[in-house]
C-alpha cells in the first residue's frame, strides 16, 4: 500500500478549512473589507485578463475535465474491487481540498460578505403590498413604453435583432454608465462567453453560471433572446463580487436599464416586472391578473414565448439538478434556496422609491 504524504497534508487540510470559511461566514465586515474590496478584484481581474481572450469557455473545459476524473476514480475503484482504497480516497480527498481552498479564494468567500442593501446606503424596512402594487405598476409603464417603442404596435412581440457575442460587448457599456452613479460596481477586463454546455443548461433550467475557478462568465445561448441582456449583466454581477442571486440580479437589472441600447431597456424592465408580478401574484391574485391587464399583448405574447421555450425542455432530471443547487445556496448562507433569487424586489422597491422613478 502506498502513501503519498503531500495527499495525507492536503486531505488533513479540508476539515481546517471547512472551519476557517464557517468562521468567515460569520465575520461579514471582514469579508467585505479585506476579500470583497481587498484581495478578491485583484484576483478576478487577472483571471478575466488571463483567460478573456480565449475564444472559448476554459471554465466548461476545465469542469468536463475534472468530471472525467471522477469518473475515472469511480471506474477504476470499482475494477478494483475496493482494493487498497485508503490512499485513493485520500488521494480524492486531496484533490478536492485544493478544488475547495480555489472556490473559496477565487470567488466563494464573498457569499459571506455585507449585504448589497447596506453597501448602497439602503434604508430597507418590510414593503407592504400596497408598496409593491405602486412600483410595479411603474414598471409596466416603463415595459409597455419600451415595447411599444421598439415594435410601434402593441400587439407585436419584441424580437431581439443582435448575436450574443454582440450582447456580451454592448453589456460593457451599460456598466461603464452605472459606473456613474454606482462606483462600487465597476466591471473592467470582459471575460463573458457563450457555454460549451448551453444545451444541457437548457434541459437543467438554467441561463447561465460563473466558474468560480476561471472567473469567466459562461452564458445558455439557447436562451430566448428578449432576457438575454439582464442574463449576461447578471453573471458579470457575479464577477465583480455579488455571490448573492437576488444581489446579482438586482446589480443586472440596473447594468441594463443603465444601457442606451432600447433592447436592454426594455429586458430590464421585463426582468423586474416579472419578479414583481410574481410577488404581487403570492400576495393577492386579483390584484395581480388585474395588472396583467394593463401590460401590452405584445409583452403577453413575449413571456407565453419563453414558458412555452423552458417547457420543451422539461424533463425528470431538471427537479434533481434544482434540489441540489439549492442545497448548494444554503450551504453558502442562502437560507431560501433558489428562491432567494425573488428576493430582489426588496431591492428593486427601495431602488424605485428612492431613485424617483415613481
Amino acid at each position: 500500500m502506498k502513501w503519498n504524504k503531500k495527499h495525507i497534508f492536503l486531505a488533513i487540510l479540508l476539515p481546517f478549512q471547512v472551519l476557517l470559511v464557517q468562521l468567515a461566514a460569520n465575520n461579514p465586515n471582514f469579508i467585505e473589507r479585506y476579500y470583497s474590496n481587498g484581495i478578491y478584484p485583484y484576483i478576478s481581474k487577472f483571471l478575466r485578463i488571463v483567460l478573456g481572450w480565449l475564444p472559448f469557455s476554459f471554465g466548461d473545459v476545465l469542469l468536463a475535465f475534472l468530471l472525467f476524473i471522477f469518473l475515472l476514480f469511480l471506474y477504476r475503484l470499482i475494477k478494483s474491487k475496493f482494493k487498497n482504497c485508503v490512499p485513493k480516497f485520500i488521494h480524492f480527498f486531496a484533490v478536492l481540498s485544493v478544488i475547495y481552498f480555489c472556490f473559496y479564494l477565487f470567488w466563494g468567500l464573498n457569499y459571506y460578505r455585507k449585504p448589497l442593501a447596506e453597501n448602497l446606503n439602503y434604508q430597507q424596512k418590510k414593503y407592504t403590498t400596497t408598496q409593491l402594487l405602486k412600483v410595479t405598476e411603474s414598471i409596466v409603464e416603463k415595459l409597455n413604453f419600451y415595447q411599444f417603442k421598439i415594435t410601434n404596435n402593441d400587439t407585436v412581440k419584441v424580437v431581439n435583432p443582435y448575436k450574443q457575442k454582440e450582447m456580451y460587448k454592448m453589456a460593457v457599456l451599460g456598466y461603464t454608465n452605472l459606473e456613474t452613479d454606482f462606483p462600487q460596481l465597476k466591471y473592467q477586463y470582459k471575460s463573458v462567453k457563450s457555454s460549451l454546455m448551453s444545451l444541457l443548461q437548457t434541459y437543467n433550467g438554467t441561463s447561465g453560471y460563473l466558474n468560480p475557478l476561471t472567473g469567466e462568465a459562461q452564458v445558455n445561448d439557447k436562451i430566448p433572446k428578449t432576457s438575454y441582456p439582464t442574463t449576461v449583466c447578471h453573471e458579470m454581477a457575479h464577477q465583480i463580487g455579488f455571490a448573492a442571486e437576488n444581489e446579482a440580479n438586482f446589480v443586472g437589472f440596473l447594468a441594463a436599464n443603465y444601457n442606451e441600447d432600447i433592447y436592454f431597456k426594455y429586458a430590464s424592465y421585463r426582468m423586474a416586472f416579472s419578479y414583481c408580478i410574481s410577488e404581487l401574484r403570492k400576495r393577492d391574485s386579483k390584484l395581480s391578473k388585474k395588472l396583467w391587464q394593463k401590460v401590452n399583448k405584445g409583452i403577453v405574447k413575449d413571456f407565453n414565448a419563453s414558458y412555452q421555450f423552458w417547457q420543451e425542455y422539461k424533463n425528470p432530471f431538471e427537479p434533481i439538478v434544482k434540489k441540489g443547487y439549492n442545497a448548494y445556496l444554503k450551504a453558502n448562507k442562502q437560507d431560501k434556496g433558489i428562491a432567494s433569487y425573488n428576493y430582489v424586489v426588496d431591492l428593486l422597491i427601495t431602488y424605485f422609491e428612492t431613485s424617483k422613478n415613481l
